[in-house]
Formats: structure tokens, sequence, C-alpha cells
């Protein structure tokens, strides 16, 4: 058995458990992270003064699977998590 974690855009989370489910995986733990990675985060302007906001929203979502669902489990995810752009998240 192997524990799948995923980062992924809060976005992309109804296309991700839309293959999961394709995929015949029904089981799954969804939680919201923030975290920083390659994006580097952005800045903004808050009553005159700029912030720099370097943790971003992500979900995060745990899978337990056995040894024969590995593979389609990360296909499924990477089918439905990939934009092509920085921040798609990590497996």
């Amino acid at each position: 058995m192997k524990l799948i974690v995923a980062m992924i855009q809060p976005h992309k989370l109804t296309d991700v458990k839309q293959a999961l489910f394709d995929a015949d995986i029904h089981k799954m733990t969804v939680t919201t992270a923030v975290g920083a990675g390659e994006q580097k985060g952005y800045q903004e302007a808050y009553r005159g003064t700029i912030h720099t906001i370097n943790l971003l929203k992500k979900v995060r979502i745990e899978i337990g699977v056995n040894d024969e669902f590995v593979e389609p489990t990360i296909d499924a995810i990477v089918k439905g998590a990939r934009t092509g752009k920085i921040g798609d998240g990590k497996i």
C-alpha cells in the first residue's frame, strides 16, 4: 500500500476529482494548505502599503492505494491538475 500526496491549485480540485472518479478511485482526503515554491508569490497594495504575499493557497490531496492503483492514481491527478504553467503542484 502506498500513500500518494499531491499539492494542486484550488481551482483544479474539481477536475482532479473527476479524473480520479473516472479512474475508479473514490476515496481521498482533501485539506487546504498554503505554501511557497517557484511562483515566489506576488505583491498587493492595501491602504497604501505594499504587502508581499509569498504563501499561496493550495489544496493537499492524500490517497492511500494498493500497489496496482499507484500509476492510475498518479496519471489521473496529473491529467486533472496539469495547466502547463508554474504552480501546477507536486505529487
